[in-house]
Formats: structure tokens, C-alpha cells, sequence
């Protein structure tokens, strides 16, 4: 259960709550609909939380701009890490097929068309999957019951504003003026609470008073359906902001998700805003962005009011490009840093941002900036595990930027690499070898080794090491040639190495990895070090020492799936596989084979396509069956496809079989 932790008290609802539940068990999509602000998120928590009996994922959808990315966030809310070409949603239609779950899709209205067809496809594949959605307008599909969500009844909503108001004032006692000044409100939550944390600056009879006086102007106090309540203390809120806050208010409304301060002050900051970080400190105090953890963010509801008053100040399309510019200079900053001691950092600012990078390129992708952009951030893609998201900027990039240059370049190896991942050879031998003939035509040797490296591997994974070996030694000559140190330097000796046990020069291989866990050492750099333990495994393995084998494979399954290497991932679990048969654990062999084989779908291609890669994984196989016998072996075998990956990895790594590792926990391991 991944449901949001309820941080206040929750007031009222007790016939909403019966309702629901009855709806509920009457049908399979059940849409809480109504105004932004009236308590759809929190009512749809309460009510999926009452049935202990059934496992609750929740998918917060609110910071994704991109319908065509939809299904990967509700992919990430199941933890579900597939890298395949396959298309999202139906990999999140197939994996719930079979299961028995509940699934909030919370906020849906601004990407409806996409919401639809993903729960269309859910519903039909995944009879035992219930769907509760949260929505300013029903889902559309057959058999949806839509439950709108009223304001408070009058006692809840005076007591939830009396809790509130207690909580900012402990001296608050209430006075007949909150009963009006609750009417005038609607019972709305939100308004109720904003106005809530008004009361160091304004009595409860003075906020009535105002209110009544904008329904005076509205047209006497009449009531449009439309919950002029919320657009009053929102507005009312936006009038107790000084000139500089409300700019503020605006200029923030650019920014998907949180945020923290340094990204508030580069983007908004300019000789009319001056002192950022102040003034987001009272924005803070005042409710209108939430503060924690060092990061802020807006509810949708005064997003939405900032993003219009941006509007009509005519700042909507500048703020995009600051907005644009600012997470591109960290992009380039990133790039830069990511072979050295700070890798751990850029992956913990990757996690928090990628609301924000991926609001960047929507707004950039056919631009020139956008293709920078898409290539500066590499590493994510690969390296972090996002390889799908990936490919899908990385193409679109490329589609709409034909123009030869260094960040086409780039993106064409990085495309490949991204392909190559997801097993889609061909792809990766058209853009391996078009970024090869433009890199040499620029004198681009950074891109000449990358896209070199690309080619290399792809002989090797086809069976030919030989001349893989070859490419990936001109590979490294140009990462030499450009001088510097590079990641793809590193990986380059890994790939290398790999080729030279191929073709069984064991000590040659051993003194390049050597050499390349010295130069990580000596700079820091984990990741490539982590994917290079994969060889000195294997080679220690080859010399007979088995426990220095394990060793190595857990150290590197360890860093690489704190990254989010999903990909290094499958080849670790392999080879700790490997060490298993050879130790003599025959049965925990073949668990590991199961599990790392489920990894490996979920790249549509496993172990590369190459027999060659896949020979100790067949080895140990082989040497397991033989030991306990075909019906043992296939029962851990099957035990293994049935753990989840973070579950896998934390079998992997020594635990019980439902030990859970989980990605990105950072800092890095010791």
C-alpha cells in the first residue's frame, strides 16, 4: 500500500464515506467528481484505506503535463519497472491481469482522453483490479458510477475550520461570525483552511465582512453553482499578498511538482523580485505553497489562479523559457559531474526533478534547446533507469531536429544506448552508425567514443567479440584523443574486458579492471565501478574463488539498483546466479535464475540476444538441475518469477525472499 499519509485530522464525511464504499462494491470504476478543493484527494484515501483486505496503489497524477505519459506514472506507482518497446499501457494492462488490487488514479481531469483509455484497457484486462478515480469530470467509460463530492454540511465545515484555526491560533475561541463566515466559504475544505490560516492577520467577523462584500459585487451574494467560495478565498487569498508575493504566486505556477528555493530564486528572481527566498517564506506562512523537506509545492487550485494572473501579466511564455533554461544549465552541470564523487547527488536531484525535466522538454522538444536537453541528460535515461521515458524524448527530439551538430550527436549515441537497453538491435546499428559518421565528420571524439562503444557492443551481443573487441579499443583511443576523463571510458574497458574472457585472455581481462577500479576509485566514480564488478566477478570466478565472486556481484547489484539501473540490475542478479551454482547453492541458484529472468522481460530481449552473454547463466542452469533434480529446480525457478524485482534484488543481496530493496535509496551505500 502506497497511499499518502493523512497529516491532519479528517473532519465529517461519515455518509460520503458509506456511500462511496457501497458504490464501491457495486462497481468496478467508481469517479469522485467536483470542484478543485471541495476534498476529492482526501475522501478517496479515507476510502480506499477502509478495506484492509486489499492492496492500495495510489498513482498521483497531478504533475504530469504529458498524456502520452500517463501510464508510466501509474507504472511507477505499481512499481513496475518495464523497459520494453512494448506500449506502457498495455504493459500496466498485462501485469495487472490475474491480480486483485485497488487502484486510485488520483486527478485525471487535465489528461481525461488518456485516463480513459488506460482505465478502459485495465478494467478489461485486469477483472480482479478495481479503479477509484479522482476527477473535476467523470471518466466517460461504460459502467462508471460518479459520486460527486459536495462541500462540508455546515457543523463539519465549522468544525474543521475551528480545528484548523486552533491550530494556528491555540487561543482561538469561535464567535458567531465563523458560522456566517463558513457560509460565505460554502463549506468548501480548501477555502476553509486558507482562510484558517488568515486569522493572525484578520478576525473571523472581518473575513465575513470582506466576503460579503465581493458577493455584493458578484451580483448579491447569488449562488452560480459554480462554488464562488473557493474562487473568493482564493482570490480573497491573492488580495492579502503584497504586490511582490503575488508576482511570486505567478511566476511559481511555471514549476511541475516541488520545487526548492534556488530553483524559485533562478527563475523567478529579476530586479522586480529581488529577495526570493523571503518572499517564499511567506507564501509559505500564508499557505499558498507547502513547505518540506527542503522542497515546496502548490495544490492545483492556486496553481491554476497563479498560472492565469501570469497569463495576464503577459509572463506565461517568459517564465517557460527561464523555467527551460534553468534545469538545462543543471542538465550541463550534471552531464559534466557525472563521472566523479557526485553521482549519488545528481541521481537524488534527478528523483526530485523529473516533474520539472520532463515539463522542460515538452516545452523544448522540437527546438534545438530541447535536443540539448534530451542528450545532456543521458545518463538519466541509461545509467538511473528511465530508459523508456527515454526513449520516447530521444525520439521525438530526433524527429523534429535534422539539423547535423554536436547535440544531434549526442542524442543519436544516447538514442542508441537507449535502444540497446530496450533490445531493439536495429535500431541501435542505424543510430550507432549515423552517429559515428557525423561525430568523425565534427572532430567530436567524446561522441566518436560513445558511438563507437555502441557499435562495439552491438557486434559483440551478434557473436562476433572479435571484432567488437576492435571497435570498442578505437572506441577508447577517441575518448583518449579528446583527453579528460569520460564514463563511457570506463564502460568502454568493462565492454572490452567482457570480449577478452570471451575469448578466454582471463589475466588480460583482470589487469584492465583492474585498472578501471583503480581510476573509479581515485575520482569517486560508483556506477561504472558498480557495472565493472559484474567482470572481476566473472574473473574471479575463473580463478577458482567463488566467495570473492559473490562478493563482487552483490557490491555492484547493491550500487547499481540504488541508482535505478534496472538493466545492470538483471546482469548482476545473473551473476550472483552463477556464484550460487558454484558455490554449491544450488536451490537459491535457481531462484536467482527465475528472478533475474523476470528482470530481463521487462526488456523484451534478455541477456542482449547474445548466446555468448547468456552461456554462464545456461552453465549454471545446467549445474543446478544436475544437483537437485529438474522438479526442485523448476520449482524455485518458478518461486524466483514470481518476486518482484525490489523483492528479487533484496533476495539477491542475502535476505529472506521478501526482503524489498528499494531504488533510489540514497546516499550512496558504504
Amino acid at each position: 500500500m502506497n497511499l499518502p499519509a493523512e497529516t491532519s485530522t479528517f473532519v465529517g464525511r461519515y455518509l460520503e464515506l458509506s456511500e462511496l464504499r457501497r458504490l464501491m462494491g457495486e462497481s468496478r470504476l467508481v469517479t469522485l467528481t467536483g470542484p478543485g478543493g471541495v476534498g476529492k484527494t482526501r475522501l478517496a484515501i479515507r476510502a480506499a484505506a477502509s478495506d484492509p483486505g486489499i492492496r492500495v496503489y495510489f498513482a498521483e497524477l497531478a504533475a504530469e503535463r504529458n498524456g502520452d505519459l500517463l501510464a508510466h506514472a501509474v507504472a511507477a506507482a505499481l512499481g513496475l519497472r518495464e523497459q520494453s518497446v512494448r506500449p506502457q499501457a498495455e504493459v500496466v494492462a498485462d501485469h495487472l491481469a490475474g491480480r486483485r488490487l485497488l487502484l486510485v488514479l488520483d486527478t485525471c481531469e487535465h489528461l481525461i482522453e488518456a485516463a480513459r483509455d488506460l482505465a478502459g484497457r485495465i478494467l478489461a484486462a485486469a477483472p480482479g483490479v478495481r479503479l477509484l478515480a479522482t476527477s473535476r469530470q467523470p471518466l466517460g467509460l461504460p459502467g462508471e458510477r460518479v459520486y460527486r463530492v459536495e462541500p462540508l454540511i455546515a457543523a463539519d465545515a465549522e468544525r474543521l475550520f475551528c480545528e484548523r484555526a486552533v491550530a494556528v491560533l491555540p487561543q482561538f475561541t469561535p464567535t458567531d461570525a465563523v458560522v456566517r463566515l463558513c457560509s460565505r466559504l460554502e463549506g468548501i475544505p480548501l477555502a476553509l483552511e486558507l482562510a484558517a490560516r488568515r486569522l493572525r492577520a484578520l478576525s473571523p467577523e472581518e473575513m465575513a465582512d470582506r466576503l460579503d462584500d465581493r458577493f455584493a459585487v458578484l451580483g448579491g451574494g447569488s449562488r452560480t453553482g459554480r462554488h464562488d467560495g473557493l474562487r473568493s478565498a482564493v482570490g480573497w487569498s491573492h488580495e492579502l499578498c503584497t504586490p511582490d508575493e503575488r508576482l511570486l504566486w505567478a511566476r511559481l505556477s511555471v514549476f511541475a511538482g516541488s520545487f526548492d528555493v534556488d530553483a524559485a530564486n533562478q527563475v523567478c528572481a529579476d530586479e522586480r523580485l529581488a529577495n526570493v527566498p523571503g518572499l517564499l517564506a511567506r507564501l509559505a506562512d500564508k499557505s499558498i505553497v507547502r513547505a518540506g523537506d527542503d522542497r515546496y509545492r502548490m495544490l492545483d487550485t492556486i496553481r491554476e489562479y497563479g498560472r492565469d494572473w501570469l497569463r495576464e501579466l503577459g509572463e506565461e511564455e517568459l517564465q517557460l523559457r527561464r523555467h527551460r533554461d534553468y534545469y538545462l544549465t543543471l542538465a550541463r552541470e550534471a552531464d559534466a559531474d557525472w563521472f566523479g564523487p557526485n553521482q549519488f547527488t545528481w541521481a537524488l536531484w534527478v528523483r526530485c526533478e523529473l516533474p520539472n525535466l520532463r515539463l522542460a522538454l515538452d516545452h523544448s522538444i522540437a527546438s534545438a534547446v530541447g535536443l540539448e536537453l534530451v542528450g545532456a541528460l543521458w545518463f538519466v535515461w541509461f545509467c538511473l533507469g528511465e530508459i523508456r521515458e527515454g526513449r520516447y524524448y530521444l525520439d521525438r527530439a530526433l524527429e523534429r531536429n535534422s539539423k547535423p551538430g554536436p547535440a544531434r550527436t549526442k542524442a543519436l549515441w544516447a538514442a542508441a544506448w537507449v535502444s540497446f537497453a530496450q533490445g531493439d538491435l536495429d535500431l541501435v546499428a542505424r543510430r550507432t552508425a549515423e552517429a559515428c559518421e557525423a561525430a568523425l565528420a565534427q572532430e567530436d571524439w567524446v561522441g566518436a567514443g560513445y558511438a563507437h562503444l555502441g557499435l562495439g557492443a552491438l557486434a559483440i551481443v551478434k557473436g562476433d567479440p572479435a571484432h567488437g573487441g576492435a571497435v570498442v579499443e578505437q572506441a577508447i583511443r577517441y575518448f583518449d584523443q579528446a583527453g579528460g576523463r569520460h564514463v563511457g571510458r570506463l564502460v568502454a574497458a568493462t565492454v572490452f574486458s567482457l570480449c577478452l574472457l570471451m575469448r578466454g585472455e582471463h589475466e588480460r581481462a583482470a589487469a584492465v579492471m583492474a585498472a578501471q577500479g583503480t581510476e573509479c576509485e581515485l575520482v569517486g566514480e560508483v556506477w561504472a565501478r558498480s557495472c565493472g564488478d559484474y567482470i572481476r566477478s566473472r574473473v574471479a570466478l575463473g580463478r577458482g574463488d567463488a566467495v570473492a565472486a559473490d562478493r563482487l556481484a552483490r557490491a555492484g547489484l547493491k550500487a547499481v539498483w540504488r541508482f535505478g539501473d534496472v538493466l545492470g540490475s538483471a546482469v548482476a542478479v545473473d551473476q550472483l546466479a552463477v556464484t550460487a551454482a558454484a558455490i554449491g547453492d544450488h536451490l537459491r541458484a535457481a531462484r536467482l535464475l527465475g528472478a533475474g529472468q523476470r528482470i530481463w522481460d521487462g526488456f523484451g530481449l534478455s541477456q542482449f540476444g547474445s548466446p555468448d552473454f547468456a552461456g554462464p547463466r545456461l552453465e549454471a542452469e545446467h549445474r543446478a538441475r544436475t544437483a537437485v533434480g529438474d522438479a526442485a529446480f523448476d520449482r524455485e525457478y518458478r518461486e524466483g518469477e514470481a518476486i518482484p524485482p525490489e523483492r528479487a534484488v533484496g533476495y539477491a543481496l542475502g535476505g529472506l525472499p521478501n526482503s524489498r530493496v528499494v531504488r533510489w535509496n540514497l546516499p550512496a551505500p558504504e
